[in-house]
């Protein structure tokens, strides 16, 4: 018996007084053990086929086709009741969401909710079995100082350590079948071999099989046995994952599979000014506070860091999950509270009166790492892109601001017709290039990319990056471009900066980083990233 058949799955989803057929006729199969991996880019129908599986989708805005049929252990999932599914969530099938930050509760401490997604099917569990069980899977998913790290909230993580939480309760279970939506997308290179290495020692372990819905076509073929790619809702081609990446058939799947292309850059000249300096920038959290609020432990996240950004230039960031990266940009937005001497244009920022820092946000924007947490749930996506320009060009009537926000969605690949939907109607992916959008439209001087790609499949991450590249060469913006996708800091970065615990490893031209790299830590990068 197959562990889930899939068979002629249609899902339409309800927008706007519309029907949207999202899924169409979608048919596969998973056995025990095995690791099927779905690709295809942002919108795809992906994450809406793992959401049906799993009957997470709203029921008051969802509709299945007549003929489909979701099987799990030869149980029909799409007749289950809301209590018959309880009892499979969770524990035969987990799922590792891809926004971890909207996934867990910022007001609990992370050891209770590991514990509680065991202790909820394990009725006869007491809080210290579970609070055990839960521990034991956080120092599996490397979470380091783990026991003291049970008592900490989820905005004292980064993002790829969210991830790893994530990935512990989603596994704490044991379940039959683990669903992978973007499991790795937060994390560095490394981070992702070890996490996929540790999902498949469990699936040998347990007989666990996979979904694995991923953007990353390297990791697709490095852990996955089948492949299936969609577009549009439809599966368009699928086979072993040799046969797919050694002959792809669908003009669509080449498409994914084309490295991203490196344009030669312009070399800028030693009498290029600095938009930003930075001089011995050092920055502290606080991590515990004596009974009168003296600091007792502090972690130090960026130690004395000096780096230099000139106008029209790229400078990416590289480094592990919590090696300082978005740290130090976030020191240089002023987000984070940081010792020594940051300046933008010349003016040191921290001198400046309150007027004139607000002045200064329009020309240094950001766009961050988790999409959905930085978009306004309450907002149309119109308002969104358009609300810095109530801000700072107040003259401009709404008609001209609709204009402009039309232009910029059609700019990053999405459709003008979009400007009156909300956050949620949108993929991960979709949300990022909203993000973007919200950034560019004031054009700025200077935009801190924040992982900007991670959300993204390679045709949009091609995109994406030439889109960057166009309008800074049009308007002479000067990125620092932060992420763990060595391909695209290569295709897109005049020079590299990388970090390892807080540290400055190494600081050179992209050229020289990539072809001569000289600290051990940066060859284990590029050799863990394939590029």
């Amino acid at each position: 018996m197959k562990l889930l058949e899939i068979k002629q799955l249609d899902v339409h989803l309800k927008s706007d007084d519309k029907v949207v057929h999202i899924v169409k006729d979608v048919s596969f199969e998973v056995e025990k053990g095995q690791t099927l991996a779905i690709v295809g880019e942002s919108g795809s129908g992906k994450s809406v086929t793992s959401m049906a599986i799993m009957q997470l989708l709203p029921k008051e805005i969802t509709t299945y086709g007549k003929n489909s049929s979701v099987k799990f252990n030869g149980q029909e999932i799409l007749s289950m009741t809301d209590k018959q599914m309880q009892a499979i969530r969770g524990n035969k099938i987990g799922m590792i969401f891809q926004e971890p930050m909207t996934s867990l509760n910022p007001y609990v401490k992370i050891g209770q909710q590991v514990s509680e997604a065991v202790a909820i099917h394990h009725a006869g569990m007491s809080k210290e079995e579970a609070n055990k069980l839960a521990l034991q899977m956080l120092q599996k998913v490397k979470i380091p100082d783990a026991e003291k790290k049970m008592n900490a909230y989820p905005h004292e993580f980064s993002g790829g350590q969210l991830q790893r939480i994530m990935i512990a309760m989603a596994l704490i279970n044991k379940p039959d079948l683990l669903i992978a939506d973007e499991p790795t997308t937060a994390l560095d290179v490394t981070t992702q071999a070890q996490i996929l290495e540790l999902m498949r020692e469990l699936q040998r372990e347990m007989g666990m099989a996979i979904i694995l819905i991923s953007h990353d076509l390297r990791l697709v073929r490095r852990y996955s046995d089948d492949v299936c790619v969609m577009q549009y809702g439809v599966i368009i081609e699928r086979g072993t994952t040799q046969e797919v990446f050694s002959n792809p058939q669908h003009p669509y799947t080449m498409e994914l599979l084309t490295p991203i292309p490196s344009e030669p850059k312009d070399l800028l000249g030693d009498n290029t000014p600095n938009i930003i300096t930075a001089d011995n920038v050092h920055v502290d959290y606080v991590l515990k506070r004596s009974f009168f609020g003296k600091p007792t432990q502090v972690f130090h996240a960026v130690k004395n860091m000096t780096l230099d950004l000139k106008v029209g230039e790229t400078l990416g960031i590289v480094g592990e999950s919590g090696s300082g990266k978005s740290t130090i940009g976030r020191a240089i937005m002023q987000i984070v509270d940081s010792t020594g001497k940051i300046t933008f244009d010349g003016k040191e920022i921290k001198a400046l009166s309150k007027l004139d820092r607000q002045i200064l946000k329009k020309d240094m924007q950001m766009v961050f790492q988790d999409p959905f947490n930085s978009l306004s749930p309450r907002l149309t996506v119109g308002e969104i892109i358009g609300e810095g320009l109530t801000v700072h060009y107040p003259h401009m009537t709404k008609g001209e601001r609709a204009d402009k926000v039309a232009k910029i969605l059609s700019e990053v690949n999405l459709s003008p017709s979009m400007i009156n939907r909300y956050p949620h109607e949108f993929s991960g992916g979709q949300r990022q290039r909203i993000a973007i959008a919200r950034a560019i439209i004031l054009e700025p001087k200077f935009v801190l990319l924040d992982e900007p790609t991670s959300a993204l499949d390679r045709s949009t991450q091609i995109m994406v990056v030439k889109l960057l590249n166009d309008l800074q060469k049009k308007y002479g913006l000067s990125y620092i471009f932060i992420s763990h996708d060595l391909a695209v800091v290569r295709a897109l970065s005049d020079r590299v900066l990388v970090m390892q615990k807080g540290d400055v490893v190494e600081f050179g031209t992209t050229e020289q980083i990539f072809t001569n790299p000289q600290h051990e830590y940066t060859r284990m990068l590029i050799q863990a990233s394939d590029v």
